[in-house]
C-alpha cells in the first residue's frame, strides 16, 4: 500500500467528484505526491506538523495503472508519484487524523 496525506476537506470534495485531483503543492510539482509505507511518517513530520484536519488514504497502487510512477526524491529514495488524479475507487481506507495528537505520531499508529 501508499498513502497520501491531506486536509479532510479535500478528501470530501474528492468524495463528491470521484477523484482527487492533487493539493496545491501537486499541482506546481504536475504529480499528486504519495508516500510509501516507510516514508509516509518522515513525510508527515516534515510537512504537516502542526497541522490539523487530516487525512490519510490508504492507496491500492494496483488500481493506479501506469500513471504511477516510483521516481527519486527525497534523499534519493524511491517515491510514488501518480501522473493523473486518483481515482476514489483506488483508495482503500481513509482515517481523519485526531486534532491532539502529533501529525507523525497518528499516522505512525495507523500503519499495518
Amino acid at each position: 500500500m501508499i498513502y497520501k496525506l491531506l486536509t479532510t476537506v479535500e478528501w470530501d470534495d474528492a468524495l463528491a467528484a470521484g477523484h482527487f485531483a492533487g493539493t496545491a503543492m501537486d499541482a506546481q510539482s504536475g504529480f499528486i505526491h504519495l508516500s510509501g509505507p516507510d516514508q509516509v511518517v518522515e513525510t508527515a513530520r516534515r510537512v504537516f506538523t502542526g497541522a490539523t484536519g487530516l487525512t490519510l488514504l490508504t492507496v491500492d497502487p494496483a488500481r493506479l495503472g501506469d500513471a504511477l510512477r516510483w521516481e527519486p526524491s527525497r534523499g534519493g529514495a524511491l517515491f510514488p508519484h501518480l501522473y493523473g488524479p486518483l481515482p476514489v475507487p483506488a483508495v482503500v481506507a481513509a482515517a481523519a487524523l485526531p486534532a491532539d495528537v502529533p501529525v507523525a505520531d497518528a499516522v505512525a499508529a495507523l500503519l499495518p
